[in-house]
């Protein structure tokens, strides 16, 4: 899988969100990683051992992945007194529209769908527009596939094949049958990377999969709601066997893009790259404007009327808020 070069714009961005916030140090800082979270402290691991730290409250936002340094306040007490520039930072709003960060300096993300609760080609598209504007890759997992009959394991390999066709990887796994960690394993190491989807779609039952000894807590799906129950509550990194780091991250209802523009969602949308500047007037909507070089590949099946819709879904929301 190719390394997706940064663009300016997205250079940009990282540059102005995730500028490190520092303060005074001793002089005698620690340097760590953030590996999880506990109440209201952070688990920091450093070269030699794993610490509960609190953070200066001037810091704002720490999340798993972060690189931080640590100072010491007392002898033995540290606190994390600075966040390191960020390679990249996955974020979603929250329940109240508030930013709310989830992981840091990943280069992967795999977006783990699955028959149940349901596929929601939606929310995979709003995480490849999330990792497009990131410029990290994107890896797409069908989970659960022990549930399906041929038949039905055929249509949704089918309802797949339009992401393949746009050059994305697509992993199949099933937990429960230990199917898929020969091209997952793979996948995952010498990168960072976080497993990223709806509750009850199986991320951390594939992190017991892959990592036994971790035991992470699973559920299963809601009888009545046939909605996924939330088991991670918070996100957690784990070393992997012959290198890399995966993140487990909390299941989500719905992944909301957050600070991005109606160009940013257009270019997250790779089809649709090679339409830049074609339209008939600079300022297309892609709309009902005459000249629309988008609704045009839509006609000639070069574009997915399906991801399309998606698109406009997106922006429809983006301007809601």
């Amino acid at each position: 899988m190719a390394k997706r070069k940064l663009t300016q714009q997205q250079s940009r961005r990282i540059e102005s969100r995730h500028n490190a916030r520092t303060s005074k140090l001793s002089g005698d800082e620690i340097a760590g990683t953030i590996i999880g979270q506990g109440g209201h402290l952070l688990d920091v691991e450093t070269a030699t051992e794993v610490r509960n730290c609190a953070r200066r409250k001037n810091l704002g936002a720490v999340v798993t992945g972060d690189r931080v340094l640590l100072d010491e306040t007392i002898p033995g007490e540290f606190v994390i007194a600075a966040v390191m520039p960020r390679d990249s930072l996955l974020a979603r709003p929250d329940s109240r529209g508030q930013l709310k960060a989830i992981a840091a300096n990943i280069d992967r993300i795999f977006i783990i769908a699955a028959i149940k609760p349901e596929l929601n080609e939606g929310m995979i598209d709003r995480y490849l527009v999330s990792a497009e504007t990131l410029g990290i890759t994107p890896v797409i997992v069908l989970n659960k596939i022990d549930l399906l009959e041929n038949s039905q394991l055929t249509s949704y390999r089918e309802r797949l094949t339009l992401y393949a066709q746009l050059g994305y990887d697509i992993v199949e796994t099933s937990a429960k049958q230990q199917h898929g960690m020969d091209t997952l394993m793979p996948a995952l190491q010498g990168h960072t990377s976080i497993f990223v989807g709806q509750s009850g779609v199986g991320k951390s039952s594939l992190v017991n999969m892959l990592l036994p000894e971790v035991n992470a807590k699973t559920a299963e799906i809601s009888t009545s709601t046939n909605k996924g129950t939330h088991t991670t509550s918070a996100s957690r990194l784990y070393h992997l066997p012959g290198g890399g780091d995966l993140i487990d991250s909390p299941g989500v209802r719905e992944f909301g893009l957050w600070e991005i523009g109606a160009d940013e969602v257009f270019n997250g949308f790779v089809e649709f790259r090679n339409y830049i500047g074609h339209c008939k007037f600079n300022d297309c909507k892609h709309q009902s404007e005459p000249g629309c070089a988008i609704h045009a590949a839509i006609e000639s099946g070069e574009v997915s009327q399906q991801r399309f819709d998606s698109y406009r879904r997106i922006i429809e929301s983006l301007e809601a808020e």
